[in-house]
Order: C-alpha cells, then sequence, then structure tokens
C-alpha cells in the first residue's frame, strides 16, 4: 500500500526544523496567547520550517484539553500561514479525537500524534487509536511522534501504512532502529529526529531529515543554521553548532529532564519575554546555578547577534 505524501509545502517544512512552540502563561496561570507574537514571528524571520502547537515543549500534559484547543486556535491566528503548523493531539482517545477535530477546525496544516503514555499500550491498541485520530482529522497529514520503539519494526511499519500518514518524528536515541524502520517503510514517508539538535546529526546519517527544536522559541538562527549544515552534508559545521549550544541542552536535562522546559522559559524570561513558570511536575525556579550558567549563554548568543542583548 502506497502511504499519502504530503504536499510541496508541508514536506518541505517537515525537512527543516520543526519547532515547538511554548505555552504561555500570565502571573495567575492562564493562557496568555497573545504572548506568543515574538516568538512567532522570530522563528518565521529565521526560517524556521515547520511551527508545532501541543507538542512536549508546549507542556502538553499540563494543559488541559480545552486550554490545548484555546492554544491550537489562537496559534493558527498568529501563525497566519506564514508556516505550516502543525497540531499536537494525544492522551485519552476521546480527549485525542475532540483536540483533533478542535484543530482541523482552527485550520492546521498537519496533526502530530503523541504515543500514548498508558502504562498499558498494546501494540496493536495503538493502531487502533492512529486510526480513530486519522478518522477524524478526515482528510489531515498525520505525523506520528514515536518516542518508543518498543512496538517494534513490523508495527511501525503498520502504523505507517495508514491512510494519510505522512511523516514520523523519531524521538528514540536509536539511530540503527530508525533506520530498519525507514527500510521497512515506504520511502514517501518523511523521516524527522524529534530529540532536537543534539541528535540530528546521528539521525541524519541513517536517513532523517529535520528536527524538532525547543531553542526556537529563543533562538531559531541557530536551530536553522545546524539544519543547513546537514542538509549542506557539513557534518563539521553542524557539530560545531552544535557545541555552541551545549550548554543550553545540557541545562534542559537536569533532574531527569524536568528543567527541558523550564530552561527555554527561563531564558525567555532573561530575553524581556516573560511567558510565565512552567507547570508542576517541571522543575521551577531554577536553581542559583543553573540560572547563572543560563545566563551566561544568553550573553554569549546576544555577543553573537543571535538575539537581542
Amino acid at each position: 500500500m502506497m502511504v499519502s505524501k504530503a504536499d510541496d509545502r508541508l514536506a518541505k517544512g517537515l525537512r527543516g526544523v520543526s519547532g515547538i512552540l511554548v505555552t504561555p502563561f500570565d502571573a495567575g496561570d492562564r493562557l496568555a496567547t497573545g504572548l506568543l507574537h515574538p516568538i512567532v514571528n522570530r522563528a518565521v524571520a529565521a526560517g524556521v520550517g515547520t511551527l508545532v502547537i501541543n507538542g512536549n515543549t508546549s507542556e502538553f500534559y499540563a494543559l488541559t484539553t480545552t486550554e490545548a484547543e484555546a492554544m491550537v486556535r489562537a496559534s493558527a491566528q498568529i501563525v497566519a500561514g506564514r508556516l505550516p503548523l502543525i497540531g499536537g493531539v494525544g492522551r485519552g482517545i476521546h480527549d485525542a479525537l475532540q483536540l483533533a477535530a478542535a484543530s482541523r477546525e482552527a485550520g492546521v496544516d498537519a496533526l502530530m500524534i503523541h504515543q500514548p503514555p498508558d502504562p498499558f499500550v498494546a501494540p496493536r491498541g495503538f493502531v487502533d487509536y492512529v486510526s480513530r485520530i486519522v478518522e477524524v482529522g478526515q482528510d489531515l497529514p498525520v505525523i506520528l511522534y514515536l518516542r518508543d520503539d518498543g512496538i517494534g519494526t513490523e508495527m511501525i511499519a503498520r502504523l505507517c501504512a495508514l491512510p494519510h500518514v505522512v511523516g514520523v518524528k523519531w524521538a528514540c536515541p536509536t539511530p540503527m532502529r530508525l533506520a530498519e524502520a525507514i527500510a521497512a517503510c515506504d520511502p514517501a514517508l518523511i523521516w524527522s529526529g524529534g530529540l532536537a539538535e543534539t541528535w540530528a546529526p546521528a539521525f541524519y546519517a541513517v536517513g532523517a531529515r529535520g528536527f524538532t527544536s525547543g531553542l526556537i522559541n529563543v533562538c531559531p538562527a541557530l536551530s536553522v543554521a545546524i539544519c543547513n549544515a546537514l542538509e549542506q552534508g557539513d557534518y563539521a559545521g553542524a557539530r560545531s553548532l552544535i557545541a555552541r549550544i551545549a550548554m543550553f541542552e545540557t541545562l534542559r536535562a537536569q533532574e531527569r529532564n524536568g528543567t527541558n522546559v523550564s530552561v527555554v522559559k527561563a531564558a525567555l524570561q532573561l530575553l524581556g519575554e516573560d511567558c510565565g513558570a512552567p507547570r508542576p511536575p517541571a522543575a521551577w525556579p531554577l536553581s542559583p546555578q543553573v540560572l547563572d550558567t543560563l545566563r551566561q549563554f544568553m550573553a554569549q548568543i546576544a555577543t553573537d547577534g543571535l538575539v537581542k542583548a
């Protein structure tokens, strides 16, 4: 069975940087969607390929379904067609179906289906889960977000053969299994790295194109430069650029990755774009040591002219 193909605009975007937008909150922990404007404008100007709302950097699992719906509607208005917008859907099946319908109505260009975090997920049940979401999405292209490749290559191939599935974001630190999955599926599929800039060279080496990024909220120019280097086969140049953001990504990995969103939001505060605190169970506030190191990183990229001073 031939899989669906992304249209040219979406395909190009998926082969670039997929920027995962934060969810801004005000001081009362309420959605503050207007704060996305400078973040989106910066990403568009830098040449980011697609923008994703309701991804993990968006604190998807800390949002109510109603809040996630509000975020996809607001994001669609702010992006205003300047880039392909992808709406993340997931959690319980009825929440996922409700959010898929709301995302379609908001005008997203594609759906990204989170792999269910339920402790009891049958691989064939995952196929049923995706199939039901695809049906509600109607003709929307679908990207699978895989964080657990333990379901096996055969099941991944079954998922990828479902109608309207056009790509996979591979968020498993297993490039050789990624290579197996790519070989087992239709060549029309677009495979992109789901573990941000650091893993992108390894995934590119086995056939992936593009990668996800939370850094784009702060400094999209660096993410795009890394992607451009990889597209040109300049692995040395890409590694050199990745070394420049190593401090940032190391900070995000603290406390069992509990500072992942926290560091992004703290960096936005340092830019004068306060998007509020991340919700529990994220780590907040950052420790004085982490915050001091983050200030050093922000000062360096400001000196380099990559962000405003």
